[in-house]
């Protein structure tokens, strides 16, 4: 009571800003590292697939290019969906539908079956991972934000490596006489920790202002991936028909046709998919051109790599997997000091990563030359370590960078952007680099084919050293 006799009423504070701890971090990082993951685990599993199964190289490409171009076309429009209905229960529907859709695949009865699985898992990984960036950009701040970063890049760059070496492993192990199928049944476990941290741990953001779904951009960006990813990882197998070239054709079509419905939309007061507003920031726009040439060379190298040392050199999956070991550690190593010395010397650190990861891959190129054909562990370490601890100062900076000036209230957007970006640049990798060097193996032999692709590599290192001159000084 007050002295008047009224009843006091008592003031409600503002609701508390969700705050991702410790433990949501965690299970939003295992979110972000299955589906890369399980983009390059099959990279080693693909010969004991063709066997079992019976499949062609041309089916046997589409369990790759089938996860990668639904997972890329589907990003960004998770990303909207997590805006719109909530970033927690996204990443809680996709990540039980990548459990499901990996079961599928572990189970799968014939070539084709485990195609259409592919497709549904990589499907799912787009509702999960967009999800993830959005969260971590909304729940956190400072240099809490700037923490989780730097651990979402290390997780993403070292799950691309891992993914491999863990592939090798499996299949070797053959675990319940399950042999390639245990690289999809693994997943079943691990997604059912991270719902039941998830529903614990992970609090539930979503946009201030949800935005309503682009029926005509969702449309038309997915008709420009799939006219330029579908050709290019399936033209070389299938002997470039017509309808590859139409296809490529209709690219660029379709990409300008995006580009002016997109700016319409945000010119009429409405809401694009891909808001130009959006790459109208230095950080995002820079940092996008940059990870592309990244990504290609990433992803290619991976690819060609356990292709060449496995129909080449002659090793099995597990020596194919454990020859990117040293990769994989130097990765770990050098991205736990990734904040510190992005502290010291701003982004120039990327360019050092450019600089470092061409010496790696010169390395490598070197050794393929002077080994071959007893190319094994021994002889790739100098080269992969040098090179994963020139991608470690580069990868985790580069999606700091990209997200640094995005509201939050766009995280999904941005988030989705980016790695469609990402993931687009993965698929192209393996389709251009994988196809030149499975083209170059029957007139040159394997080796030449090896050399000529990590030289290929290397040129394209050197290109994003170049870009990473660009970038913004430091990171808002």
């Amino acid at each position: 009571m007050t002295e008047t006799g009224t009843v006091a009423t008592p003031v409600r504070s503002p609701a508390s800003p969700p705050v991702l701890g410790g433990l949501g971090l965690f299970t939003v990082l295992i979110g972000a590292a299955l589906p890369l993951i399980d983009f390059f685990i099959v990279n080693v599993a693909l010969p004991t697939m063709g066997q079992d199964l019976h499949a062609s190289a041309s089916v046997l490409e589409l369990v790759i290019a089938g996860y990668g171009v639904s997972y890329a076309v589907l990003l960004v429009l998770g990303g909207r969906l997590g805006d719109l209905f909530g970033r927690r229960r996204l990443f809680l529907v996709g990540m039980a539908a990548f459990g499901l859709t990996s079961l599928a695949c572990g189970l799968a009865p014939s070539a084709w079956t485990l195609v259409a699985a592919r497709v549904a898992q990589g499907a799912a990984s787009a509702a999960m991972l967009p999800q993830v960036l959005a969260t971590i950009q909304s729940a956190t701040a400072g240099p809490r934000r700037a923490k989780a970063m730097s651990l979402y890049g290390a997780t993403a760059g070292l799950s691309m490596v891992a993914g491999q070496i863990l592939g090798g492993v499996l299949i070797a192990a053959d675990i319940a006489g399950t042999g390639w199928r245990a690289v999809f049944l693994v997943n079943v476990p691990v997604v059912i920790l991270g719902l039941v941290l998830a529903t614990r741990a992970v609090p539930e953001t979503r946009s201030q202002h949800p935005e309503p779904i682009d029926g005509p951009g969702t449309v038309l960006l997915a008709i420009a991936l799939l006219a330029l990813l579908a050709p290019l990882t399936e033209g070389r197998a299938a002997g470039w028909p017509l309808w590859t070239w139409l296809s490529l054709a209709l690219f660029p079509v379709a990409a300008a046709a995006f580009y002016f419905v997109e700016r319409r939309a945000d010119r009429r007061g409405r809401t694009p998919l891909v808001p130009p507003s959006l790459l109208a920031l230095p950080s995002l726009r820079r940092g996008l051109v940059m990870i592309v040439p990244f990504s290609i060379g990433f992803s290619g190298f991976m690819f060609v790599i356990a292709v060449a040392l496995q129909d080449g050199a002659g090793l099995g999956p597990v020596q194919a997997g454990l020859a990117l070991a040293p990769m994989a550690a130097a990765f770990f190593v050098v991205s736990l000091c990734g904040p510190r010395l992005i502290a010291r010397y701003g982004t120039r650190v990327v360019t050092a990563g450019g600089v470092v990861q061409a010496v790696g891959v010169a390395l490598m190129a070197l050794a393929a030359w002077r080994s071959w054909p007893d190319l094994g562990i021994w002889e790739l370490v100098p080269g992969a370590a040098v090179a994963g601890a020139g991608q470690a100062l580069q990868l985790p900076v580069l999606f700091r960078i990209i997200l640094s000036e995005v509201p939050p209230a766009r995280g999904g957007v941005g988030s989705g952007v980016m790695i469609t970006t990402q993931q687009s640049a993965l698929a192209l990798g393996v389709a251009t680099l994988g196809t030149l060097f499975l083209s170059l193996v029957p007139g040159h032999g394997m080796q030449d084919a090896l050399v000529t692709t990590l030289l290929v590599q290397l040129a394209i290192g050197i290109l994003t050293t170049g870009l990473s001159l660009r970038l913004p000084r430091t990171i808002s």
